[in-house]
């Protein structure tokens, strides 16, 4: 007879697992109760959805409401000098990804022009370009390096300041702001800082771009009059995180798996046409953007549980995407599986604006990668990288590499 697992005590969060897979606490629970009741620290008794069929209805289902002005939203973790959440949160002018429709759809519009599959296709010889480039330079320093700090940070985002008009040489005043502020467990004082002066960077340039506008994404929306500043300033905010975090930790975390994988590694490296297939794969087997909160508007039914109005409902992308109910053997890599259908973009009116460009993204940066170093490998024992299990996107802080020997570039003049 198979023992229910309790109701947790909080989001449980130790990879115990290993690096890849979700907490063996998460999967336990998942394949017993995919829609469970959950403690939070503060003694809310919320809910911690995990299957893959339920996290789709509840991402389809706008009752289950992103904004965090309805009501108080609260924590599955502990986060220092945090008082207990009673009071709903003020809405962020700009920062649509927590808001419902219709304010969310129509700033959302405003920027679906931008993000076109067609849009992304012309720009793929320029990001293939920019991940050559990186790459070449990476192949001139002497190893052991930081694959992260030389490549898979840089790509991404050089190719979101480039789209979104941010100046690349100002990335030191966002970039250490950036890291405190996704961090989970950084006190709240410092968080606030953190946000502050990122609001306060990007306050000065979409004032600057409504002044004296150039030819990129942010300067097209500070041309139209129904925007204010500050809602300029909460989509540039959303833009510039989420247009390079979750890439970045992509490229690194799914460079480690690949090395970990050195048979799947090989087929890919012989046969770049299993590209796509596995670029698709590895969103589905790391889901590094995992945790997404909900607040119920209404009376819920979902998954044979009521979920109770007022609750903050808590969602795992990853273990979603580790539902044996979906896909088989879902805790394996596995290269050929065809793995649309996984959940890492979201579902519903908050899917990814920006899936394809971090498609064509780590398409151009993991075939350049695996041909420009046949011989890559870690320059570390595999326990020794540091997870970033204490940041809000998951991956690896660094990953030491090391090689032996470099291809040259295939076509220099790249654009």
């Amino acid at each position: 007879m198979t023992r229910t697992p309790s109701v947790p005590h909080g989001l449980p969060m130790d990879r115990d697992a290993g690096p890849f897979n979700p907490p063996r606490a998460i999967s336990r629970l998942r394949d017993a109760r995919p829609v469970s009741p959950m403690v939070f620290p503060d003694g809310h008794e919320g809910w911690l959805v995990t299957g893959h069929s339920a996290v789709r209805r509840l991402m389809a289902d706008t009752r289950f409401s992103s904004r965090q002005n309805i009501g108080p939203l609260h924590i599955p973790y502990e986060v220092p000098g945090m008082p207990a959440v009673t009071e709903p949160s003020p809405q962020v002018p700009g920062l649509f990804i927590s808001m419902d429709p219709p304010d969310h759809t129509r700033l959302r519009r405003m920027l679906t022009g931008a993000f076109t599959v067609k849009r992304m296709k012309e720009l793929e010889e320029h990001i293939a370009g920019i991940a050559e480039r990186q790459l070449d330079e990476m192949a001139r320093l002497t190893p052991p390096v930081d694959l992260v700090k030389e490549f898979a940070l840089p790509v991404p985002l050089l190719v979101i300041c480039e789209l979104l008009g941010v100046p690349y040489a100002d990335r030191g005043s966002f970039q250490a702001d950036t890291a405190t502020f996704m961090e989970k467990d950084v006190a709240l004082e410092e968080k606030i800082a953190a946000y502050t002066g990122l609001t306060t960077y990007l306050t000065d340039l979409v004032t600057r771009k409504r002044a004296t506008p150039g030819e990129d994404i942010l300067s097209d929306l500070a041309r139209r009059d129904d925007l204010t500043i500050e809602e300029l300033t909460g989509i540039a905010f959303l833009l510039l995180l989420a247009g390079h975090e979750t890439t970045v930790n992509m490229l690194g975390l799914g460079t480690f798996a690949l090395l970990e994988h050195p048979d799947q590694l090989a087929e890919l490296r012989a046969d770049p046409g299993l590209m796509p297939d596995a670029v698709e794969e590895l969103l589905r087997y790391l889901s590094v953007a995992d945790i997404f909160f909900r607040y119920a508007t209404e009376d819920i039914e979902l998954g044979g549980e009521t979920i109770g109005k007022g609750s903050t409902v808590v969602v795992s992308l990853l273990a979603a995407n580790h539902d044996p109910q979906r896909f088989d053997n879902p805790d394996t890599l596995d290269i050929h599986r065809t793995a649309r259908g996984h959940l890492s973009f979201g579902h519903g009116v908050h899917q990814c604006l920006g899936q394809q460009l971090a498609r064509i993204e780590m398409r151009a940066g993991f075939t350049g990668l695996l041909r420009r170093f046949p011989a890559l490998e870690l320059a570390v024992p595999a326990d020794q990288v540091r997870l970033r299990t204490n940041m809000n996107i998951y991956g690896v802080h660094e990953l030491p590499v090391t090689w032996t020997e470099t291809a040259p570039l295939t076509s220099p003049g790249t654009t």
